[in-house]
């Protein structure tokens, strides 16, 4: 019995509307996307499984599809879809149809120096007109259609994002701790230096204890700034995960430094993570130099940022 993902989208349109930019961001909403896939292969790529590494094995599936596609032809294209729709245990089967006007095509082709697929030895707009004439039934036939005249990449993604992706999408979200003294994380989206706060190293009692243990976490708590500071980390955060979700990012990566990475990175880690768990995210936690940084490392680092 062929496989049937439990939602299947033929991406096609003008040459330069976008497709490409589409079928990127349906992949990054997790789709599993097929490209300019010859239209007799349709049936058996929904007859192959999903190989047994692939998670999430009923992904929507997203086909690109236009005028370079072998043996393209609108009406077949057309009434493959209407088939899907018909059957009774089918796949929801829906049509994105990607226009463009004219002279704003040829100024994007003119911009990147491209040749249309259908005007490789004649004027763009010949190719354009063409292309037009091909495409017409897809047109009227689509389920959805967005004209990108004047719309850049970034906004045709939040289109399609919005359009497509699960309510609530939200970036993978990590977490992590850090000591300067053995230099910033690479991959970090953002690094908040929490080397202000009272140090619990200076403390004989708490020097061999880590910020994940409660006096630690009491004596850093102590500092005039500590609860104003927490206050506004956590609010940014808050406001910025969902406009970076908008802007379509995948992961974020959030870091938070002392000087040797062992008590007061780790305890603002903590308690922004448990934060962040209570406001509806799923943050996971790391922490990066938790037991590593030597006393030598930690007396450098102190003298390069003038602390000691």
């Amino acid at each position: 019995m062929p496989h049937r993902p439990r939602q299947l989208l033929i991406v096609t349109g003008m040459s330069g509307a976008g497709k490409s930019t589409t079928l990127r961001t349906l992949e990054d909403l997790g789709w599993e996307v097929v490209d300019n896939l010859p239209l007799r292969l349709l049936e058996r790529l929904l007859a192959v499984p999903p190989g047994e590494a692939s998670e999430g094995r009923d992904r929507p599936l997203a086909i690109g599809i236009d005028s370079r596609t072998r043996d393209f032809n609108s009406d077949t294209i057309t009434r493959y879809v209407e088939n899907f729709r018909a059957q009774q245990h089918g796949p929801d089967g829906s049509l994105l149809f990607l226009d463009c006007s004219g002279a704003e095509l040829s100024r994007r082709f003119s911009e990147t120096r491209r040749r249309h697929p259908l005007a490789l030895d004649r004027p763009v707009a010949d190719g354009i007109a063409r292309e037009r004439e091909l495409l017409g039934p897809l047109r009227k036939a689509a389920t959805y259609l967005i004209d990108t005249t004047d719309i850049n990449t970034n906004e045709l993604q939040q289109e399609i994002r919005s359009r497509f992706g699960t309510p609530g999408d939200a970036p993978v979200l990590r977490m992590m701790s850090f000591g300067f003294a053995r230099g910033l994380p690479r991959n970090a989206d953002l690094v908040f230096d929490m080397r202000f706060l009272r140090n619990p190293h200076w403390v004989p009692a708490l020097k061999p204890l880590s910020g994940l243990d409660q006096a630690v976490a009491d004596h850093i708590a102590q500092d005039p700034a500590y609860a104003e500071a927490v206050e506004r980390v956590g609010g940014l955060l808050e406001l910025l995960l969902p406009r970076y979700a908008q802007e379509g990012k995948a992961y974020v990566t959030v870091a938070f430094g002392c000087t040797g990475g062992q008590h007061r990175s780790v305890h603002i880690c903590e308690c922004i993570a448990n934060r962040m768990r209570a406001a509806g995210f799923s943050p996971t936690v790391a922490h990066r130099d938790l037991g590593q940084t030597s006393e030598n490392e930690y007396r450098e680092s102190e003298r390069e940022e003038g602390l000691g």
